[in-house]
């Protein structure tokens, strides 16, 4: 490559670099003045595709298409235990020790591990939770990230041998766990036409294979290109620069699927599609409610800043259908390391983390929150002006008056009916909120992709402008985003209905004009691919297949497809099911050292609080051919658009400030980013709702009005959710175990209440055969073990991506069009065989 005239900054030097903009205790962050974009339509999406598909056989898949787009059926070996009561401990540090050294090796694993999340290291690939700004811990991860950096730094290797050993139906009968651990990526590898397995391709041709079939189409608005949230700022920026300048944006991503729905609600109420509150505020905070969130299984490290406001005085409400062991106790593992405290943690029950659970109906969080804030009313009628903020909701907002007739008019029977607790349950919580001024409510996708989810969040916000619980120390809103820079790359722009402003943006800065049509969200990606109306799919990130809902409906629209090219670190299902060709382009994971002409590089990623921090690996990859994100994107750019692009994709490869220098001119709030993200714990995004500036169209916080829509269920059905098991990371699957649900060596498995079993004639450990049922359509699983668990009349759940055949590509989340994995109506059907102790074949059951 050409020498670029704009590369020759220093690379950074930790050493070298001073303290950012944190905020002390009790302090607000300095955040600058200018806002930053707000990458949600307040107007929700009127226009997507609403209608329904032929629902497709799941049973019979598996004998028309040799290679399983579902994970195979066998058994692996079910042991019970109880379910925990403490999460952490003593156990994850093991575990979190057993996973690093197993797959990276003591040194590497060690190394790695240290460098996890420091203000000199790489950020975490796994959840976006916030590091502290200040003192971090020599090991400041968790269990959950310690498994997601032994599997990037993992040792083995998918290589070309590995593949000429294994075809493509071989691959497809392992287990997910299975593939994941066949290690990292480390050549380009091609399937033509035809072929059984993948071969190796040079990277040249790689690119330009791309670039012909994209160059094929007949418009760029028959491609597709989907976005996981792990893939830091730089590489994104520029993915979404060379689709638009491609043509297209038709830029799905797994925002799509998790938190649009928080956004959805939140930019019309508040004026930003990101929380409000910074890590410090959860330290702050008097009253913290938990929604629809698992924080111990899917952000461990949640649970340290919990027990930190708890120590502080702060009382906390569980609000989730099932009793987690992260909601109950905690012992936190860096306690271990002080000698004073060692021994009181490993011989204690840990700290208590929630004062009261609520254990609401699956898709009844609305219906709690209503009843709570009808309490509030009542509360305040008795105790004028010491129980609702009227200066706040006189000063800042709008159509109280509106939303005050909604509770009022709002029945108890409704409410208990649809929440399943009674009026004396919600006056419980209703009384712990109604004296304090500092609350701040936290939620992940048990809410988000409900039927009702932007509703339900738009409740939580009438929650708190009730309370003025916006916008001060101690109080706010919390999202708390799964993967680590999904926040970032909607920052980013890696969004399908891009605003008007940062097209803008992108035309003064390179001068080609952008497409200004919406493109496809992943919904109606996939059912555009379904429809054979696009030819190209690629994936930057991310296990598409796995991770969508209707799963053999999206094994047919990428089987349509003329091209299917993945960017990946390691293995997963999505590779197999592919179009006519394929490409699996393998890149360096946020631990290995990314050297380029100019240096070794770094990248940025933005946590669920909106700082933006560097990653800078810290491992040298593994032998082979994998190149960087950014080189990657830059590559098949350079062959695609050849000599319709005059931007220097060769200059943003080899010094990717250059890239940043971009950013600070196109999106706000990044000005300064080169200067800003080279200070330690980088810098914090402006917010306008953490300052009471309230940018949405009329400048008002506002109240929402909202219908509680109540779901019509036949007596003989149950509502089932997905969920994670806690060996389990979105799609990546770490081992077969739910240590806290006391579950080993198993998936396939469906929690159910106790007395539902019986009503149904089902025994522990009996198959059952599963059944959704939507507008009329049926989608059938089968053989599925029944588990009796603490889980309300009439609900039910279990892990994905293994359910993600039931849940239909048309039942969407009202407004954000956001797939409801969390309410899926089915029917159980017990089957005449049992599965023992430890057993991976099923026996008969005896009269």
């Amino acid at each position: 490559m050409e020498k670029s005239p704009n590369n020759e900054r220093e690379p950074s030097n930790p050493a070298k670099q001073e303290a950012g903009n944190k905020p002390k205790s009790g302090e607000r962050p300095d955040q600058g003045t200018e806002l930053t974009s707000d990458h949600y339509d307040p107007q929700g999406k009127p226009d997507a595709d609403k209608r329904v598909f032929p629902a497709p056989d799941n049973v019979g898949a598996k004998h028309k298409n040799p290679v399983l787009a579902q994970p195979p059926e066998e058994f692996t070996g079910l042991t019970l235990g109880k379910p925990a009561t403490v999460a952490a401990g003593v156990k994850a540090v093991l575990k979190s020790m057993e996973f690093s050294w197993g797959e990276a090796g003591v040194g590497r694993g060690t190394h790695a591990l240290l460098k996890l999340n420091q203000k000199d290291g790489f950020d975490c690939s796994s959840c976006a939770w916030p590091d502290p700004d200040d003192h971090r811990s020599v090991a400041e991860f968790c269990e959950n990230g310690a498994k997601a950096t032994a599997s990037d730094a993992d040792t083995r290797r998918a290589d070309p041998e590995f593949f000429a050993k294994h075809s493509l139906v071989d691959l497809s009968h392992m287990t997910d766990r299975d593939l994941n651990n066949a290690g990292r990526l480390t050549h380009p590898m091609v399937l033509r036409p035809g072929a059984t397995h993948y071969t190796q391709i040079a990277w040249p041709d790689a690119f330009q294979l791309v670039a012909d079939e994209l160059n094929a189409l007949t418009s760029p608005d028959e491609a597709v290109f989907y976005t996981s949230g792990k893939v830091p700022n730089e590489p994104a920026y520029l993915y979404q620069l060379f689709v638009r300048q491609f043509g297209t944006n038709n830029l799905p991503d797994c925002s799509n699927m998790c938190h649009e729905s928080s956004g959805s609600a939140l930019s019309p109420t508040l004026g930003l599609g990101k929380g409000s509150v910074t890590l410090n505020d959860i330290h702050e905070a008097e009253v913290i409610l938990i929604m629809g969130q698992n924080p111990g299984t899917n952000h461990p490290r949640m649970l340290t800043a919990l027990q930190i406001a708890k120590r502080n005085g702060a009382k906390i409400i569980a609000i989730n259908p099932l009793y987690e062991a992260g909601l109950s106790h905690f012992k936190n593992p860096q306690d271990f390391m002080n000698p004073i405290k060692a021994v009181g943690t490993l011989l204690g029950s840990g700290t208590t983390i929630s004062d009261l659970h609520l254990q609401v109906r699956i898709n009844g969080d609305m219906a709690v929150l209503r009843g709570i804030m009808k309490h509030l009313l009542r509360s305040e009628e008795m105790n004028p002006g010491e129980v609702i903020d009227h200066e706040f909701i006189k000063e800042y907002t709008t159509d109280y008056d509106k939303f005050l007739d909604t509770i009022r008019n709002t029945q108890w029977e409704d409410i208990e009916q649809m929440s399943g607790l009674s009026q004396a349950q919600l006056l419980e919580a209703a009384t712990i909120i109604a004296p304090k001024q500092k609350i701040i409510t936290c939620w992940a996708m048990g809410l988000t992709q409900q039927k009702n989810g932007v509703m339900s969040i738009q409740e939580i916000v009438n929650l708190h402008l009730m309370k003025g619980a916006v916008g001060k120390p101690g109080a706010g809103t919390c999202p708390v985003r799964g993967h680590s820079n999904v926040q970032g790359d909607r920052t980013m722009g890696i969004w399908e209905r891009p605003h008007k402003e940062f097209l803008d943006a992108l035309v003064n800065e390179y001068g080609f004009e952008p497409p200004r049509e919406h493109g496809y969200d992943t919904v109606e990606a996939i059912k555009a691919m379904y429809e054979g109306k696009t030819g190209v799919f690629i994936s930057l990130g991310g296990n598409f297949l796995s991770a969508s809902p209707d799963t053999e409906f999206v094994a047919e629209g990428l089987r349509k497809q003329n091209l299917t090219a993945f960017i990946s670190t390691k293995l997963n299902r999505g590779h197999l099911v592919t179009g006519k060709t394929s490409l699996i382009l393998p890149c360096l994971a946020h631990v290995d050292m990314d050297m380029q002409r100019s240096g070794q590089q770094f990248t940025s990623c933005e946590n669920s609080m909106g700082v933006v921090s560097q990653n800078k690996g810290v491992l040298q990859p593994l032998d082979g051919e994998m190149l960087s994100e950014v080189a990657i994107i830059s590559g098949i750019a350079i062959s695609t658009l050849a000599d319709k692009t005059k931007i220097d994709w060769v200059g943003y490869t080899e010094n990717y400030d250059t890239i940043r220098d971009a950013v600070a001119r196109v999106i706000p709030g990044f000005d300064k980013f080169n200067e800003k993200i080279r200070k330690p714990g980088g810098f914090y995004l402006p917010n306008g709702p953490r300052e009471r500036n309230f940018t949405t169209e009329n400048g008002k916080a506002n109240f929402t009005v909202t219908d509680m829509i109540k779901h019509t269920i036949e007596p003989d059905q149950l509502v089932l959710m997905s969920i994670r098991s806690h060996d389990q990371f979105n799609t990546t699957i770490y081992d077969y175990n739910d240590r806290y649900r006391g579950v080993y060596g198993e998936r396939r498995v469906i929690f159910m209440n106790p007395q539902d079993m019986k009503a149904r004639g089902i025994q522990e450990r009996q198959l059952v055969n599963i059944t959704s049922h939507f507008n009329g359509q049926q989608r059938k699983l089968e053989k599925f073990v029944a588990i009796p668990y603490n889980i309300p009349r009439g609900d039910t759940a279990a892990y994905y991506p293994e359910v993600n055949p039931l849940v239909s590509i048309a039942s969407v989340a009202t407004v954000s069009n956001t797939p409801t994995s969390k309410f899926v109506i089915i029917t159980v059907e017990p089957v005449a065989e049992l599965l023992r102790e430890g057993s991976k074949s099923a026996v008969a059951m005896t009269a």
